[in-house]
């Protein structure tokens, strides 16, 4: 199929994103920075460099042959593995308790964004692959729980266990999409919450973020701290905020105010109308992404428009949840927005696949034709709509 024009809605509404980012990223780091650097200036000027790669890498995503990305596949997925097992092994640049970042020069670099990255790319090309025996336990299930497990692992050696989450998170809703039985799910599912009660009940810090959520106001000189403060500056917002480079949680009161937090600083500068158009945007992309994967009528297309398009949105929604005290903290970035060059880059790679394949949509008369449909009444991707799409 020929390809059509680009979702131009869809293209603009992730170059606002990257451009809102910066602007929120000085306005929500520019104190820290004159404080840290004594250069008011110093985030800003990496977060725009850091975005005009990204915008690079959304428009070479956006026009490369989609055959191109499944040859990526593997080169992508081995890149990852060795970069996790490099962090796993000592060779990480450290902080906050954590090791998760290897420096390349003056830039460091987060595997843990590629590793899901990766592991979409892999899952989308093993499930279109094995299209026919998806439903199996052992070609179906099993190799992609034990690929999205040897990943968790490498993330809870960091420890990052946010990371190791979203994996799972993206490989179960994937899997679901493309057809896996139920049963089996759920089985994995019901294996993974006592894995997940020991791995938090064994870790004093976990268990102090678990109480710091469950009562945060109660440990707000300790491990609630951060989640008081961040419920502060969403309170002091209003609806319309108190104004663009105004707020006050950004004077050295709400940590990580330009990273994992920096809807909080929106919430405070914008108010309820900032975050609500925030969360539209999002809303939007993740809407405008499943109709992608809805329409296209290759299969690895799209289970890689699904996983990618879940990939941001699962991102998005579980740090807003975070910053409104609606799930316990997690270390996840804001998609586009947050401060960091590898969420950035690798956001936007998945934005600009997403996009790719946008342009492969059927048309409307094709819409209109059951004949024009392919034969995929097995996968739930397609099974929702039944024959006619």
């Amino acid at each position: 199929m020929e390809p059509g024009p680009v979702d131009v809605t869809l293209a603009a509404t992730l170059v606002g994103l990257i451009a809102f980012g910066v602007v929120m990223v000085y306005s929500a780091s520019a104190v820290y920075a004159g404080s840290m650097f004594g250069n008011g200036y110093h985030f800003l000027v990496r977060q725009s460099v850091f975005a005009a790669i990204a915008f690079l890498a959304l428009v070479a995503f956006a026009r490369i042959d989609v055959e191109w990305l499944r040859r990526l596949t593997y080169p992508v997925l081995l890149m990852a593995v060795l970069l996790m097992l490099a962090v796993a092994l000592g060779f990480g640049r450290s902080a906050g308790g954590a090791s998760r970042w290897i420096a390349i020069g003056p830039v460091n670099v987060q595997p843990a964004e590629l590793a899901k990255l990766a592991m979409i790319l892999w899952l989308a090309h093993s499930l279109a692959k094995k299209a026919h025996r998806v439903r199996t336990f052992s070609i179906g299930f099993l190799p992609h729980v034990i690929v999205a497990g040897l990943f968790m692992l490498l993330c809870l050696a960091q420890p990052d266990f946010g990371s190791a989450v979203m994996i799972a998170l993206l490989t179960f809703v994937v899997l679901f999409a493309a057809g896996a039985r139920a049963g089996y799910l759920l089985g994995a599912v019901m294996l993974a919450v006592p894995v997940g009660y020991a791995a938090i009940a064994s870790s004093p810090y976990r268990m102090r973020r678990i109480t710091a959520f469950l009562e945060p106001f109660e440990h707000r000189e300790g491990a609630g701290y951060q989640i008081t403060e961040s419920l502060l500056s969403f309170g002091s917002g209003g609806w319309t905020g108190v104004g663009l480079g105004d707020g006050r949680q950004k004077l050295l009161f709400l940590p990580e105010a330009h990273t994992d937090f920096i809807s909080a600083i929106i919430g405070e500068e914008l108010g309820f109308v900032g975050v609500a158009l925030l969360c539209l945007a999002f809303a939007w992309v993740v809407l405008r992404g499943l109709r992608a994967a809805w329409r296209v009528q290759d299969e690895y297309a799209a289970y890689l428009a699904a996983g990618m398009t879940l990939f941001i949105g699962l991102q998005a929604f579980t740090n807003l949840a975070v910053a409104m005290g609606l799930l316990p903290t997690k270390g996840l970035a804001l998609p586009f927005v947050s401060y960091g060059g590898s969420s950035l880059v690798v956001n936007a790679a998945a934005a600009g696949m997403i996009l790719n394949i946008s342009r492969f949509g059927v048309s409307g008369t094709e819409e209109a034709d059951t004949s024009a449909a392919p034969n995929r009444s097995q996968p739930r991707l397609r099974a929702a709509g039944g024959g006619a799409r």
